[in-house]
This record gives structure tokens, C-alpha cells and sequence, in this order.
């Protein structure tokens, strides 16, 4: 049985982080690289590692959020290996290099503690939702692992001079340097049955990239905050 079960055994460490499968996360945990990470995703550990639900630095953060549900965010430190999994969902790892990243809330996963980050408005939507959506940006360098419902698309808006247009809820992250406008539309499904009739998608400009799920989300993952 141990020779049958040896392809899913924990591979050797390569990096800070790094999937294990398509929908798990393996960190390397180590003294004074601390981790965020989202409350209740660890699946398990190796060593000695602590947890603190929503510590002081994360609930200052989450203050500026015009909503008072806070920041689901635990901080992790030690040393040993974590195992973290958001249901099923798959696992993007991505690695900044001086580079920043703009994400919906509900798709981080984990991130490393030194990084700068914190919850902004999305700029550009005000006039189609209201008051506007909001998004944590994350930035510097360091890693950062995501979420995605099914293998996500990475879309290089840079290619040409047109724009990129995204249903919100299937957006998952993008560079926050891209310009960023509302755009109204009409869906033939919507014409059926009891559909308001109006929709929007969000239209991405200039140098950067989209990430994109392959699954529209109903539990509006793009919230809009009053």
C-alpha cells in the first residue's frame, strides 16, 4: 500500500512556495519569514508552527474597508512546512519581483508578511456600482498564492491596442497599472425568464495582465461596499 500511495507523498522543498497538486499550497516555513494567510485554510503542518487570527497589523489594514465584516487573515510563523487549500479551489503561485498585484479579496490564498498590501478602491466603476468595488493590492517582493474555480487564463493586455473585457465574476487579479473602466451590456440569457436585462463587464487598458477563472462566482465576489 505504501508503494500505491508514494506519488502523493510531500516532494522536496524547492521554494518559499509552491503547489502541490493543482489545489494545494506547500510553504516552506521559516524564524522571521512570517505568512498571512486565509483563515481556516490550513489543511496541515510539519514543525513548529504558530497562528494568530486576525493580529493587530491585518485589522488596522481592514479598517479602511467600508464594510465592517474585517479581513478573514490569520499570521503564521515558525518553522516546518504548511499545507494550505481553499476548498478544492486550484492554487496560482506567483512570485513579485518589485512588481505589484491587485486582487479580488475572496481569491487570496497566502502571501509573505513583508510584503506591502492593503485594501483599495477600484478606480473607474464608481458610476456603475454605486460608491465603487474594492480590492487588495499587494506589492513588493516576495510571494503570493491565489485561488482560481478551475485552471485560470493569464491575459497579456499589452499585445495590442484593444481592450480587454472581463465578466467580474470571474475576475481573479490583475496589474494594477492597467486602466480600468465600466462597461454596460446586455445578455442574451438575461432576455429570458426574470433577468434584469443589464449587465457590465470591466474593460482592462495598457501595459499588464488579467487573471481570469474559467467559472463566474455567485457569491459577488466583487462586492460593492456602501
Amino acid at each position: 500500500m505504501n508503494q500505491q500511495l508514494a506519488g502523493f507523498a510531500p516532494t522536496p522543498v524547492v521554494a518559499r512556495m509552491e503547489n502541490h497538486g493543482r489545489t494545494m499550497l506547500k510553504v516552506a516555513m521559516s524564524t522571521g519569514q512570517d505568512l498571512y494567510a486565509r483563515t481556516g485554510s490550513m489543511v496541515a503542518y510539519e514543525g513548529f508552527v504558530q497562528y494568530e487570527p486576525n493580529p493587530p497589523a491585518v485589522r488596522q489594514i481592514a479598517a479602511q474597508w467600508v464594510t465592517g465584516e474585517g479581513a478573514p487573515i490569520m499570521k503564521c510563523s515558525g518553522d516546518g512546512l504548511l499545507y494550505l487549500a481553499d476548498y478544492g479551489a486550484d492554487v496560482v503561485v506567483i512570485n513579485l519581483n518589485n512588481d505589484s498585484l491587485s486582487v479580488n479579496g475572496t481569491n487570496v490564498l497566502a502571501f509573505d508578511a513583508h510584503l506591502q498590501w492593503g485594501v483599495e478602491k477600484v478606480k473607474g466603476l464608481a458610476k456603475f456600482a454605486g460608491q465603487g468595488l474594492w480590492n487588495v493590492e499587494i506589492a513588493g517582493t516576495g510571494w503570493v498564492a491565489l485561488t482560481s474555480r478551475g485552471t485560470p487564463i493569464v491575459v497579456d493586455c499589452g499585445r495590442g491596442e484593444d481592450e480587454t473585457y472581463v465578466d467580474p465574476d470571474a475576475l481573479v487579479a490583475w496589474s494594477p497599472n492597467l486602466k480600468v473602466k465600466g462597461k454596460r451590456s446586455f445578455k442574451a440569457s438575461s432576455l429570458i425568464g426574470r433577468g434584469s436585462g443589464e449587465a457590465y463587464q470591466m474593460a482592462f487598458s495598457g501595459q499588464g495582465i488579467v487573471v481570469v477563472q474559467p467559472s463566474e462566482d455567485s457569491t459577488d465576489r466583487l462586492r460593492i461596499r456602501h
